[in-house]
């Protein structure tokens, strides 16, 4: 088969859309599924397309990571901590197709026009990439001089991101200067039609989400722009996390180990899968590029790690391995974030979406990897590496 190949039919395909859709034929061209069907499509000679038949394997979307720190994250211990950029490969390999970055505590040494830079990057190399404008911190780190500018002006900037709360790294936002930033976010979104969230960075204060309650509660401002991340470090803040869905937020957990005090990201999902609460409103992400800290109680730093997209694809892998049904948990890695982001063209397979895909094997390990309707991982191999990547 021709990797470079601009027209694939992937043939007896067991489709997840991520409903489970029973054994499919899929045409791609340009970039986009144009075919899908139980009878395989009828092509003259001049446009007979490159074949691989599946067999029954697995078809999924590809996964939509939303929060990643692109151009590296750390920095919380001096300059020689700070992550590098997170290259193409770490993203495809993980199954994730579309990646939005942002920034951390390190919003100076970094800011928005950086973030932007390896956007564009990232697509450059075939990747799908957005990203947010801000940080951890207030006023925000903007290109254009404000939130609203940035997002109406700048395309793929979709919303503020992570503003931290309940963190002792946060500049301690009020719950007026929170409420503008969320005003300005959701006019943007009504001039753009973005997502047009506040993606916020939950720490381990004991004050939780009470700014965003708080918020939601004393304004006009609907509750769907609040977007708390990091919900499953703490139990009871996952709790507090999962009462906000019932009044339209999306809550994101983080494919992190939280130890005793929290949920590991399995379990978080497995909580939420077995609840009555609105299944389209939760997702997970990887806090990929981005550092793990741990502090004690004087705030100072004791540990620290690194996050990667991969983090996000080993829980899917538990959730598969423990028997959980697919088209029960696929949509917290691709359609409940497509949702939220409105990324109208992702999170599906259907006529008319992007071709971003992960074929599994019969393990239901990832084994091919197309993105915008070009191969990046085939037969478990890298085949197109980022511009600095060995």
């Amino acid at each position: 088969m021709n990797p470079s190949s601009s027209i694939i039919l992937l043939k007896n395909a067991q489709v997840y859309s991520p409903q489970a859709m029973g054994l499919q034929h899929v045409l791609i061209a340009a970039g986009k599924i144009v075919w899908l069907g139980q009878t395989e499509p009828s092509l003259g000679p001049e446009l007979a397309p490159q074949v691989m038949d599946l067999q029954g394997c697995i078809l999924l979307p590809g996964f939509i990571d939303a929060h990643t720190h692109i151009t590296g994250g750390g920095g919380e211990a001096g300059f020689a901590t700070r992550v590098p950029p997170v290259p193409l490969s770490k993203f495809t390999r993980a199954g994730v197709t579309t990646a939005v970055g942002l920034l951390g505590t390190d919003d100076v040494t970094r800011n928005t026009a950086s973030v932007l830079a390896q956007v564009y990057a990232l697509r450059e190399e075939g990747l799908s990439a957005y990203c947010y404008t801000g940080g951890y911190h207030l006023p925000p780190t903007t290109l254009t001089g404000s939130v609203k500018t940035d997002m109406v002006f700048l395309e793929p900037v979709v919303g503020v991101g992570e503003l931290a709360i309940s963190d002792h790294r946060s500049s301690q936002p009020t719950l007026a200067e929170l409420l503008k930033v969320a005003a300005d976010a959701h006019v943007a979104r009504l001039m753009t039609g973005k997502a047009g969230i506040v993606h916020l960075h939950l720490g381990d204060g004991e004050r939780g989400l009470a700014l965003v309650r708080a918020a939601i509660a004393e304004s006009e401002i609907p509750p769907r722009t609040f977007n708390p991340t990091h919900v499953n470090r703490r139990r009871a803040l996952f709790d507090e996390a999962c009462e906000l869905t019932k009044l339209g937020c999306w809550i994101d957990v983080t494919a992190f180990e939280t130890g005793e005090v929290g949920y590991e990201p399995a379990e978080a999902l497995i909580r939420y899968m077995q609840s009555d609460l609105p299944q389209d409103k939760l997702t997970i992400s990887s806090d990929g590029g981005g550092c793990l800290p741990c502090f004690d109680h004087h705030g100072h730093m004791t540990s620290m790690d690194f996050a990667s997209s991969m983090a996000m694809t080993e829980v899917f892998y538990q959730l598969l391995d423990e028997g959980y049904a697919l088209e029960r948990f696929l949509p917290f890695f691709t359609s409940n974030v497509a949702a939220l982001m409105n990324f109208t063209q992702k999170g599906h397979i259907a006529v008319g979406c992007d071709a971003d895909l992960i074929i599994l094997d019969t393990q239901y390990r990832i084994e091919h990897v197309m993105a915008l309707g070009q191969w990046h991982i085939l037969a478990k191999q890298i085949i197109k590496k980022g511009s600095f990547e060995n």
